[in-house]
């Protein structure tokens, strides 16, 4: 017969006053030791610097130890600040998850959603008011970033990321779950006016004689032209936007050709304020499909707010794409 689980024990007893500091003062250390110094961790922590020395001296006298020293470059933990921060700073951890665990569960609390900065623009801040017509209850937060939020630490709630099938593979952590929400191709775009006056394009491998738009660094564009069998020699010439809307705004206004998909590109294709530089050319035969994922933790996928965004979000997207 099998043996019930049993939960970790928990003491009846109350720990010992002298074992708990004030927790203000081990926020303060924590904050120390994470961002590197005092004046930042004041930052972090909206106090003045005198305040949080204050809370590390504290600390030092609470557990008889030196936990920071000064050093020619600055703030550093000692080898006892390091090996008490090791222990702390995994209960804080858990404290602060645990609290947003709870509050999760209440459809009360914004659902805060970063997402890739060219949708995040030039298709979903324009349809949001749809869905809170929709679902008034539900108040949404949303973040245009290019980095991933740490879902199993409660940075966000929701994160939705275009990943090419093509370059570096991508791994979905331990604990989150994904939908697919579409397949696109990634094509080149760019203003008529530009091509107007360009080289002509009849294969991928002329676009290397064109003015090329880069996000933060040339790696879209390679591994695009890469998948396509074109090879480079030298770096690819063309300036750093950064972003994705960054690097659309620049194609409209003619200044060369950026990477996008159907969906991001759909209002300015249809506008003609772009056009796809490959449309109706064999050579450029999508071989460079990416997938738009929505991912949210496992342990939440079926919370009410979360369900109900993810849905909506398919099926508008769904509704969109030919």
């Amino acid at each position: 017969m099998t043996a019930p689980s049993q939960k970790p024990a928990i003491s009846p007893h109350l720990p010992s006053r002298k074992a708990l500091p004030p927790f203000e003062a081990l926020r303060a250390f924590d904050a120390v030791a994470r961002l590197g110094g005092i004046r930042k961790a004041a930052q972090g922590l909206e106090r003045d610097h005198a305040v949080i020395s204050r809370h590390i001296r504290t600390i030092e006298s609470w557990t008889g130890a030196v936990l920071v020293e000064r050093t020619p470059t600055g703030i550093a933990l000692t080898a006892e600040g390091r090996e008490y921060h090791a222990r702390i700073a995994e209960a804080i951890d858990a404290l602060a998850n645990a609290t947003l665990d709870m509050m999760k569960r209440s459809d009360n609390q914004p659902v805060q959603i970063w997402c890739m900065p060219g949708l995040a623009f030039h298709w979903l801040t324009g349809r949001l008011g749809a869905f809170e017509a929709a679902y008034p209850g539900v108040r949404t937060e949303v973040r245009p970033t290019d980095v991933s939020p740490d879902l199993v630490a409660n940075e966000a709630d929701i994160d939705i990321r275009f990943v090419p099938q093509y370059g570096a593979a991508f791994h979905v952590p331990q604990g989150v779950r994904k939908l697919k929400l579409a397949r696109l191709p990634i094509i080149a775009v760019a203003s008529p006016d530009y091509l107007k006056g360009s080289p002509a394009l009849e294969k991928p491998a002329d676009l290397l004689a064109h003015q090329l738009l880069h996000e933060e660094d040339a790696s879209y564009w390679q591994d695009w032209l890469s998948a396509h069998g074109v090879k480079q020699d030298g770096e690819l010439g063309g300036p750093l936007l950064w972003q994705a809307h960054l690097t659309m705004d620049a194609a409209r206004h003619g200044r060369g050709i950026a990477l996008s998909n159907h969906l991001v590109a759909a209002e300015d294709l249809k506008a003609g304020r772009l056009v796809e530089v490959g449309a109706g050319k064999p050579a450029f035969a999508s071989k460079t499909p990416g997938d738009y994922l929505f991912l949210a933790r496992a342990d939440r996928w079926e919370l009410p707010s979360i369900r109900r965004f993810r849905t909506w979000l398919h099926t508008a997207i769904t509704k969109e794409l030919p």
